[in-house]
């Protein structure tokens, strides 16, 4: 685009006779691109030159990962490990990519992966996998919806094929109503393979509604999620039927191990679990979250990974258990609804790929969704590592002491300005 043609249009924006969205169509993505970082750069009085210095071709973003775009946010990007994770997919050692800004997490992360190493290894499992979308429908009273519950079933066959016609990789497996006066909300549950599969989901349940809605005359759809999903939010539903992948990993960590790499025991960290995962869990009124920090490791690989970081609401929902095993630690991690996948969202990006081919996981498997389920018996392994090393500090009072080593250190520029 000619500097002239670009001028009129900052212009235009500044002055307020254009709006952001009008850009995309008057300009292609990599024109629209700076030609939005410089107005919001007028708007704004403040130079973006970090935020634009991404190489990045912004073709494949429109339509796809973001509107109004102006440039690419970087963040800190480390690695833990390597960490052994013996999985149904694979078992071997594997480094998982982590951007945060908290300093002392990677680190926490890899001393908990070397403990765990030394003793043969994380053990992962996925035991349940379904991603699920839950429509709402009304009804003109508890008689009608009598009459739909007894309907349902006996339709099930046509209302998975409505569904199944709209994806060629997504498949629906059940439908589970759940009744509140005369609303009924079904929760639909599809495999996906290496799609997380939100989006899968919604447009093969928006279909399903429709033949519903023709085939049940007292049927009316009212929203296609009507929270019984249940998606970017906290819910029981999730913690006990599971949502995406519900995952488990563990270790034994032998005494020598706990007294070598932490300067603990196994009967110091069971009592911390006890008191702070369990007990004070449990005073504080949580109902999903009997854990130390899984949203610290699950959020940072979901950015590296590109993953959908809303997501981390639900998929750092979870238990950590622990048992004094006469000296041995035993300890796992169960994450109830972990939402991931290798393609699509966020994954295609140039360097969340490239962190998803750092553990050998980027687009799909072969076969069709083993790729997915690697990333949750590594994410979940990784989590457990996390708290591994996490309730160990505590056991020692060591967590404090980490922080300010590695979270709070002064640019040396500071600290030789501090002394003189």
């Amino acid at each position: 685009m000619d500097s002239s043609k670009r001028k009129e249009i900052v212009d235009k924006l500044v002055n307020g006779d254009m709006s952001l969205r009008d850009v995309e169509s008057a300009a292609e993505p990599n024109d629209a691109v700076p030609i939005l970082r410089e107005a919001i750069e007028k708007l704004s009085k403040t130079s973006l030159k970090s935020i634009g210095s991404a190489d990045m071709d912004y073709s494949t973003i429109k339509g796809k990962n973001a509107e109004n775009v102006i440039g690419m946010v970087s963040m800190p990007l480390g690695v833990a490990g390597p960490l052994h994770v013996r999985g149904s997919m694979a078992d071997n050692r594997v480094y998982v990519p982590m951007a945060t800004t908290e300093g002392a997490l990677i680190a926490s992360v890899s001393r908990g992966a070397k403990a765990i190493n030394m003793c043969g290894g994380a053990t992962a499992r996925v035991i349940k996998d379904g991603m699920t979308r839950g429509p709402v429908f009304k009804f003109l009273s508890v008689l009608e919806v009598e009459k739909f519950l007894s309907w349902l079933p006996k339709n099930m066959d046509a209302i998975k094929a409505a569904a199944n016609a709209t994806t060629r990789h997504g498949r629906l497996e059940g439908v589970e109503p759940y009744v509140m006066g005369n609303n009924v909300f079904l929760r639909f549950r599809y495999s996906t393979g290496d799609a997380m599969g939100m989006n899968m989901a919604t447009v093969a349940t928006e279909a399903a509604c429709t033949a519903i809605e023709g085939s049940f005359k007292g049927a009316t759809l009212v929203a296609v999620s009507g929270n019984m999903c249940s998606d970017k939010k906290q819910s029981l539903v999730n913690a006990i039927e599971g949502r995406g992948k519900t995952v488990v990993a563990e270790a034994v960590i032998t005494s020598d191990t706990l007294q070598r790499v932490f300067g603990t025991s196994a009967s110091a960290i069971q009592e911390v679990n006890l008191r702070k995962n369990w007990a004070g869990s449990a005073r504080a009124g949580s109902t999903t979250q009997f854990n130390a920090h899984f949203a610290n490791t699950v959020a940072a690989i979901f950015a590296a990974a590109g993953q959908d970081l809303a997501q981390v609401v639900e998929s750092s929902s979870g238990y950590t258990w622990t048992e004094d095993r006469a000296g041995d630690l035993y300890i796992s991690v169960t994450l109830t609804s972990l939402e991931i996948g290798t393609v699509g969202g966020g994954t295609g990006l140039p360097t969340q790929k490239e962190c998803l081919s750092i553990m050998g996981l980027a687009g799909a498997g072969d076969p069709p969704g083993s790729n997915s389920l690697r990333l949750a018996e590594i994410i979940s392994s990784t989590v457990l590592a996390g708290e591994l090393n996490l309730l160990a500090a505590l056991s020692t009072r060591e967590l404090g002491k980490a922080h300010q080593k590695l979270g709070r250190a002064k640019p040396a520029s500071a600290e030789q300005n501090s002394k003189s």
